[in-house]
This record gives structure tokens, sequence and C-alpha cells, in this order.
């Protein structure tokens, strides 16, 4: 996969610099939190472009799902805003953004464990009125283990297979931008490169994915476009590449 020729940035405005003049999608100097609690996210800005995958890490309590979760307009921003294919929804409600093309795999209590493969699917299609036989049958390609338990409760699937049930159903709704919330998340080494391979088949068709990982360095392997957050603020912006090979990055946030 070919990576941006872009140098690591420090802060926010490398963040800017690294997305572009204008980004297919950008959460642009987000300041906020939830409710009336104190700011978590401060002049933080993230942004991916068709065919790329960009991806939030950072420690503990960074900020990284809070940030994924301003773009899909779940909580209310005091400053920034929020543009997908040049329009402004930054007012928007997270159930406007999927109408106007986001799907949003949350990390927990991401699929239906009573109904079946093929019914979790078929609910992600909500919002679509025309065939989605079709769209099935790609999700199939995609997870070929799917198509083998579409009859099965998805509360019955492993871990993995799960994930696969949740990011399949968020295709099903033929979405301009994927933002996938800790997809690797409690499964196992083997099972995380096999999401990660499909990921970047996905992204192949010129989807752009946004997601936060805790796996730092195995999601900056495949990432185009890299934030590291600290404390809600961008600390360091750059091509995966990049971040992996910043003594900086590697000292702080991967290990050595």
């Amino acid at each position: 996969m070919s990576t941006p020729n872009t140098s690591t940035a420090r802060g926010g405005a490398g963040a800017s610099a690294l997305a572009g003049d204008a980004p297919f999608l950008i959460g642009e100097a987000m300041t906020g939190g939830y409710g009336k609690g104190p700011d978590i996210l401060h002049a933080c800005t993230i942004a991916v472009n068709p065919g790329e995958i960009a991806v939030i890490v950072g420690p503990n309590g960074a900020g990284k799902s809070t940030a994924m979760k301003a773009v899909f307009g779940m909580l209310d921003l005091r400053e920034g805003h929020v543009r997908l294919d040049g329009e402004d929804i930054t007012h928007l409600s997270p159930q406007e953004r999927v109408r106007k093309g986001m799907g949003f795999v949350p990390q927990t209590s991401n699929i239906f464990t009573s109904m079946t493969v093929e019914e979790n699917l078929e609910m992600g299609a909500f919002i679509r009125t025309n065939d989605i036989r079709e769209t099935i049958e790609q999700v199939f390609d995609l997870f070929p283990i799917l198509r083998d338990k579409r009859r099965q409760p998805a509360g019955e699937l492993s871990g993995g297979q799960r994930q696969q049930v949740a990011v399949g159903r968020a295709l099903m709704t033929k979405p301009k931008v994927l933002m996938l919330d800790e997809p690797t998340a409690g499964v196992s080494p083997i099972v995380m490169d096999e999401l990660f391979d499909r990921i970047i088949e996905v992204s192949r068709t010129g989807l752009p994915i946004l997601m936060v990982e805790q796996n730092a360095r195995q999601a900056l392997e495949i990432a185009d476009k890299g934030y590291v957050l600290v404390q809600g603020a961008n600390a360091f912006t750059g091509t995966g590449r990049d971040l992996l090979n910043d003594a900086d990055v590697r000292k702080s946030f991967l290990g050595g």
C-alpha cells in the first residue's frame, strides 16, 4: 500500500498539514467533552481521504475513542468542526451522519447476539430501500466464514467472527467512510492479523477507514496516516512508516 510522502509532525498544526487542503473527512481543531464535564479533546484534528487507512493511537485515557465519537457526533464540540465530503456536519446527530455516509463500528455492543449473522447484516441496511442481496454477497466474499455461519446466532460466534459481523453490518449501508473503534480488542494475535488484512482489503476499494487502536505498532504498520494523541491533543502526526521510525514515538508509545 502506498504511503503519503510526509515527514513526522508534532502537534495539531501538523495534523492539518498532513490532512491536506480538503480532506474527505476531517474533525478539525475539536475541543469538547461529554455533557457539562471538562473538555477531553483540546484542538484535536484527525482526517482521512479515500483509499487511506488513518489510525488514532496513544496511551490509555488519551482521548482516542472520544475523538472518534466526536467525529461521529456523540458529544458536543465547544470549538472546531467536522466536514464530510466538503459538507459541514458538525451539528448533525449520529443518525443523520449515518445517512450522510458514515459507517461506525463501536468497540462493544456492536452486534445483535440473538439474531443470525444474516439478520445482523440485514439490520445494517436499515436506511436502504433498494435490493441489498448484492451487498450481502460482497460482505460474504470479504468474510467467507460468515457465509458458512449465516444461519447461526451471532452470539455463538468467536470474538473475531463477531467483529467481522460488526464490520460487515456497517458496510451494508454502503458508507462513504468506515470508522472502527478498537476493532481488535480482545482477540488473539492471529485473529488481529486477519482482521487487519480484511481492513486493508476494504481500503483498497477506495473506502476511507478511520480506526482507533490499542495495538499501536501493528496498526501503524498498515496505516497510511497516523495520529498519536496525548491528553486529548495531537502529539505526533505522520505517515504510519514515519511514526514507526520516529525515536520519540517508539520510546514513548511503542516500547522502544
